[in-house]
């Protein structure tokens, strides 16, 4: 039996059920899938007509496995743990007050530097390997990383004592830096995909659909670290507060973006992959899969960090607990991941 790390059910009809250490999913009499529990890390259940027992989701929570709910949009819209994970305090307090002091701006500030130099590093990263085949678009991609970096001395030089006296200010940068980002990735996309350029809501070209599934499915790894942290998901200081928004996540998914999500669909596309959409306008089954297990993959590849080579899954759980020991003053900096191209 194959071994399951990251269960993904979205086949309508599925269930998912619990037999002897296993979550077993089955479609009508059909056996789709077998993933042992002790090796199983996320189940990700996608679409409508999916269900799962309260067998399976005991089971889950006994083994610390998060389930996640997407929409075929890649909308999270419901996140299952164990009650023990989310019942700490002292860094919730602590992450709340540092809202209303320089903690808070300088996290915002950090994790916005952290977006634009993994910008950067992607367009270096996609540059490198045309510089022979195409050296007019190799220097169009080495300037445009230049450009992109130029904007961190603005954010270096915002200053307060407050992240509500510099967030417009912040945002501003971030969306001029990531102007000239997509519009430089843009030239790889293949011109069969008309991509319109970057939209976010209610993107009806295949690229974009595809960037939203995966930030998606980023997203229930970057909720699951926030939780393990003891962090509150709903307490950002780079987006704002509003009701249902898990502000924290938001904030801290920014810098894996690039590094995850945007290389792995660029790669896909770029290599190949059709992205197909269903009758409905939305992206087939199989291609939300495979997307989905392509995240899963990056997360899981090694990367530098640190003087060693750690999954991605690992640096950020250990930047997860790195800022709620920032934020409960126990150490004096917190820098966000920068990828190595």
């Amino acid at each position: 039996m194959a071994i399951i790390a990251h269960l993904i059910v979205n086949t309508y009809g599925s269930f998912v059920g619990k037999h002897q250490g296993r979550l077993v999913v089955t479609c009508g009499k059909e056996k789709l899938a077998e993933a042992p529990l002790m090796h199983l890390e996320t189940v990700l259940l996608d679409g409508h007509g999916v269900s799962i027992s309260t067998d399976a989701l005991l089971a889950c929570a006994e083994y610390g496995i998060p389930v996640y709910i997407l929409d075929s949009q890649g909308a999270p819209r419901a996140s299952f743990y164990a009650s023990a994970l989310i019942g700490t305090v002292q860094t919730r307090r602590a992450q709340l007050l540092a809202y209303y002091d320089g903690r808070g701006v300088e996290v915002a500030r950090r994790l916005a530097l952290g977006k634009i130099r993994n910008q950067a590093t992607l367009l270096k990263y996609v540059a490198k390997y045309r510089k022979e085949q195409d050296p007019v678009l190799y220097e169009t991609l080495r300037e445009a990383a230049t450009a992109v970096l130029e904007h961190e001395h603005e954010i270096l030089a915002l200053q307060a004592g407050q992240v509500d006296a510099i967030r417009e200010a912040l945002l501003g940068i971030e969306g001029r830096a990531a102007q000239v980002y997509w519009q430089a990735l843009g030239r790889l996309v293949p011109a069969a995909l008309a991509w319109p350029g970057r939209q976010t809501r209610e993107a009806t070209d295949p690229f974009n659909m595809a960037l939203n599934y995966g930030y998606g499915v980023l997203y229930g790894q970057v909720e699951r670290v926030c939780v393990l942290a003891g962090l509150d998901p709903y307490g950002g200081f780079l987006h704002t507060d509003r009701p249902g928004k898990p502000s924290l996540v938001l904030d801290l998914i920014e810098p894996y973006r690039p590094a995850v999500v945007d290389r792995t669909v660029l790669a896909m596309v770029t290599r190949g992959t059709a992205l197909k959409l269903d009758e409905a306008g939305r992206l087939q089954a199989d291609v939300r899969r495979t997307i989905a297990e392509k995240v899963y993959e990056r997360l899981d590849a090694p990367a530098p960090y640190q003087g060693k080579k750690l999954s991605l899954n690992s640096i950020l759980q250990i930047q997860a607990r790195t800022l709620a020991v920032f934020l409960r003053g126990e150490q004096p900096h917190f820098e966000a991941y920068v990828a190595d191209w």
